[in-house]
């Protein structure tokens, strides 16, 4: 199964892959002809690897926090958040690498209270300063446990974030909302109250990993 989000660039991609293995059929040069039909079709498997989007099946719980993304944990912080949480607060930053699946999902039941979108840099994800200064998307939930604020981050490579929630609308834990194209990072911040459950390079998967829980 292929994202959406991904539908115009993979026939793109297949397209000029079709056209240029074609044309090796013309060619007489092995060495070009054989360039011809393994770079595009590498391409090709490339691209749609990146746009998978396999289903995911989320906690039962409605007291925890599930990962936006598939990668690895960068960083288990304490903060203090101005954004949205507005107090002493936990993060969990996760590096998106190219292989892994690039859809995000939605960490936790509740409302969007806050989305803004920043323009700005495109240094390296995994980069502690990237969550401030790189192009990057701001959510915040309010949940029945609280707030919850998370971001996608573009990274070095990944140039285009795409999200479809909006302010006010209601969502649903594990449900898809958008991806961040060729490697990328996303950040939960969640009030101190909360209890951690994965360290730092732990691998996580999108809309199944608890990334935060909140003794009831």
């Amino acid at each position: 199964m292929f994202t959406k989000y991904g539908y115009t660039t993979l026939g793109i991609i297949a397209i000029i892959s079709f056209l240029l293995i074609s044309s090796s059929f013309f060619v007489h040069n092995s060495i070009l002809k054989g360039l011809l039909i393994i770079i595009p079709t590498v391409f090709l498997i490339f691209t749609m690897n990146f746009f998978r989007d396999p289903e995911r099946k989320a906690p039962s719980a409605d007291n925890v926090v599930v990962s936006p993304a598939d990668g690895k944990v960068l960083f288990v912080k304490e903060i203090e958040d101005k954004n949205f949480v507005n107090s002493k607060a936990k993060q969990i930053s996760v590096f998106m690498s190219p292989l892994n699946v690039h859809v995000n999902r939605i960490p936790i039941d509740g409302k969007i209270d806050y989305l803004k979108y920043h323009q700005g840099e495109f240094i390296a994800a995994f980069e502690d300063k990237a969550s401030e200064r790189n192009e990057r998307s701001e959510f915040g939930i309010t949940s029945k446990y609280g707030k919850v604020f998370f971001t996608q981050v573009a990274g070095f490579i990944a140039r285009r974030i795409v999200y479809e929630i909006e302010l006010g609308d209601s969502v649903k834990i594990g449900e898809r909302f958008g991806m961040i194209k060729f490697g990328s990072r996303v950040d939960v911040i969640v009030s101190s109250e909360w209890k951690e459950k994965v360290k730092k390079d732990d691998i996580v998967k999108a809309g199944e990993t608890i990334l935060f829980e909140h003794v009831k």
